[in-house]
């Protein structure tokens, strides 16, 4: 008997929060791209497309970086720094570079508090140099990789996924080239990234076993 009033208690509970609860639906919480587009690993990839200038990717950034941390180990998160218009490619650029001399974990935080708290101009390589500079990265070795061949063609790779994903806005987040998440608030962003995974996790071969664990960039 009193198994049968909890189960009646939550199924209460069920249907008063449907909202909360709910299952995903495309065309409401995520977008089916198509064509679908290849992904870069064996594992289930998020792709989160943002801009350090964006107040929604700011707004989403430390809900995403505390989901990174317990996130499945057969999941993979890039982190793609999108190209709109001229003016953000050095942002791109910086993001790379910082990557290449091992320093974007201590300056990516730092980047977005820049631009979204503190207005610091960041609109040119002097300017950028100066900023990671002052915290402790050695500008010889930022420059020669910000104007580096391969931060370059990292560059011109991200303006190609943005025509192949049909990205217009920022944060987007893209599960398995497929499924394409957008336009909700942060919290709800990470309640569709977690269902949208699950459905990604069905179509993958048998041998992916989830896992929590610390992730890895």
């Amino acid at each position: 008997m009193r198994n049968m009033i909890k189960t009646l208690f939550v199924a209460a509970l069920l249907l008063i929060n449907g909202t909360v609860f709910a299952a995903v639906e495309a065309g409401k919480d995520y977008k089916l791209l198509n064509p679908a587009q290849p992904a870069s690993t064996k594992k289930i990839e998020v792709l989160e497309f943002f801009f350090y200038g964006c107040s929604h990717c700011f707004g989403l950034h430390p809900h995403l970086s505390a989901w990174e941390k317990t996130m499945p180990k057969d999941v993979e998160l890039t982190l793609v720094p999108t190209i709109f218009r001229d003016s953000w490619e050095p942002m791109a650029q910086t993001f790379y570079a910082l990557e290449a001399i091992g320093q974007l974990h201590q300056l990516h935080d730092a980047l977005y508090q820049a631009w979204n708290v503190n207005n610091t101009d960041l609109s040119d390589e002097a300017k950028i140099t100066g900023f990671v500079a002052h915290r402790g990265v050695d500008r010889t070795k930022f420059s020669a990789a910000y104007n580096s061949f391969s931060v370059q063609n990292k560059v011109v790779r991200v303006k190609q996924m943005i025509r192949s994903y049909g990205i217009s806005g920022t944060p987007t987040l893209v599960v398995d080239g497929k499924y394409l998440i957008t336009g909700l608030q942060p919290a709800e962003t990470i309640r569709v990234l977690n269902e949208v995974i699950e459905m990604a996790r069905k179509e993958h071969p048998a041998e992916s076993k989830p896992a929590k664990g610390k992730a890895k960039r």
